[in-house]
């Protein structure tokens, strides 16, 4: 029961929106990764704040990019201030959003307000409501349609996570039970050739 409240609630999690404030160094990067399925609308946006200590009030420009599980890339921007990018997974697994600041900033730390939306957030409801005319309680229980899909979606997805690691554990197991019976086979075999050996030198030396 405790499993499938956490699964539920993960699912809720995955289809909301995250509003994320960001403190990049003056030197290195900062990446945030999320797990995210297959064919899931992500939608994000990114704005750099000004600093107070910026006499000119203009915001540095930093540099971002995003990539998939297996390295594919799927945004990247260099001196850059503010903008949003959009895409539909097509792979299962950590996607991972990469920021760091350009060199020509003087220093200090950059502040970054990233907007993530997945799934049901990224959704135009606006969009929606005017092409099938409907609003109010209506548009709400559209709403809330769509999250129990996700949800669906989700328990989906991490049953099938959960068969694929009982799986490998199942592998695993099997492999180590077979790698313990051959090494218990290999010292037998090794400990009866020591005897052996030794029965023949004591032989040789008339000591039995």
């Amino acid at each position: 029961m405790k499993k499938i409240i956490s699964s539920i609630l993960l699912a809720i999690w995955l289809s909301t929106s995250h509003a994320i404030w960001l403190s990049l160094p003056a030197s290195g990067t900062k990446c945030l990764s999320e797990q995210i399925h297959t064919n899931v609308v992500v939608l994000a946006d990114y704005v750099v704040l000004s600093t107070p200590l910026d006499p000119s009030n203009n915001p540095p420009s930093i540099s971002l990019k995003v990539t998939s599980p297996y390295g594919n890339n799927l945004y990247h921007k260099d001196n850059t201030t503010n903008g949003n990018f959009a895409f539909t997974t097509q792979e299962s697994g950590n996607y991972i959003a990469c920021f760091w600041v350009d060199h020509n900033h003087g220093g200090g730390e950059v502040n970054v307000n990233l907007d993530w939306k997945i799934g049901v957030a990224a959704k135009d409801w606006d969009s929606v409501a005017r092409k099938e005319k409907i609003e109010g309680v209506e548009l709400e229980l559209r709403k809330l349609e769509g999250s129990v899909e996700a949800i669906h979606e989700n328990l989906i997805f991490l049953k099938g996570r959960e068969a694929e690691m009982r799986i490998v554990s199942e592998t695993t197991n099997s492999r180590v039970a077979w790698l313990s019976m051959m090494s218990l086979g290999i010292c037998i075999a090794v400990s009866a050739l020591q005897l052996w050996h030794l029965k023949r030198y004591f032989q040789k030396k008339k000591l039995i």
